[in-house]
C-alpha cells in the first residue's frame, strides 16, 4: 500500500515519515511525482487547508494522500498568529520573520502570561471519496528569545510544559513523542493499522 505526503516542506516530510515509518506502507511525497502545483493555504481553518491539499494530491496521483495544517495559537493574542503562523509576518515570510514579530508582539509579557499551544490537522483523503480528519496538541509557553537550532518554524520559542527546553534544543526523538503532530499522528497510525489489516484481508 502507497501514501502520499502532501508536502513541501522538506523538515515536515521527514518528521511524518520518521513517525509512519513503523507502519507496513510505502511512503512516497510530492517531489515522487512531475507536474504537481503548490496548493494555496488560503483557508480560513487547519481542516480545511489540510483538507485542500490532501484532495488535490490524491487526485493528481490516485493514491491515498496525508496532508497536515499546523499552527501556533498564543493565547494573549487571541489565538493568533493560528491558521496564519506560516504567513504572521508575510507571505514571503522567513521562519524567522514570523519568530521576530510574535517576540515583538509580546514584548514585555511576563513567561507565566506567554502561554500557547501547538495546533496539528491531518487529513487523510482516499481516492473513492472518504475523508478522515486527526487532530493533535501540546500545551506551552513562548520563550523571550529564540533557542536552538533543531526543527523548524517556531520551535525555537516553544517551551512545552513539563520542559525548560524549546522544542528547538530537543532531539528529534524527543520531540517526537510530545509534539502535537505526534498526537495526531498517533490517531491516523491507529487508523492505518486496522485500515491496512482490512486492506490485506481483501487482497488474499
Amino acid at each position: 500500500m502507497k501514501i502520499v505526503i502532501a508536502s513541501r516542506n522538506k523538515k515536515k516530510t521527514e518528521e511524518l515519515k520518521r513517525i509512519l515509518e513503523e507502519l507496513d506502507i510505502t511512503i512516497l511525497s510530492v517531489d515522487d511525482f512531475h507536474g504537481l502545483e503548490e496548493v494555496q493555504e488560503d483557508g480560513l481553518t487547519f481542516d480545511e487547508n489540510a483538507l485542500k491539499k490532501a484532495r488535490y494530491v490524491c487526485q493528481k496521483t490516485g493514491l491515498p494522500s496525508v496532508s497536515d495544517d499546523s499552527g501556533l495559537e498564543v493565547d494573549l493574542l487571541g489565538g493568533k498568529p493560528g491558521v496564519r503562523s506560516a504567513r504572521y509576518a508575510g507571505d514571503k515570510a522567513t521562519d524567522e520573520d514570523n519568530i521576530k514579530k510574535l517576540l515583538g508582539a509580546l514584548e514585555g509579557v511576563p513567561l507565566e502570561k506567554r502561554t500557547a499551544r501547538f495546533v496539528c490537522c491531518i487529513a487523510l483523503v482516499f481516492p473513492d471519496g472518504k475523508e478522515y480528519i486527526f487532530w493533535g496538541y501540546v500545551r506551552g509557553k513562548i520563550s523571550e528569545l529564540p533557542r536552538g537550532s533543531q526543527g523548524f518554524g517556531y520551535d525555537p520559542v516553544f517551551i512545552p510544559d513539563g520542559f525548560e527546553k524549546t522544542f528547538a534544543e530537543m532531539q528529534p526523538y524527543e520531540k517526537d513523542k510530545i509534539s502535537h503532530r505526534k498526537e495526531a499522528l498517533d490517531k491516523l497510525k491507529d487508523f492505518l493499522v486496522k485500515f491496512v489489516a482490512i486492506y490485506k484481508q481483501n487482497l488474499l
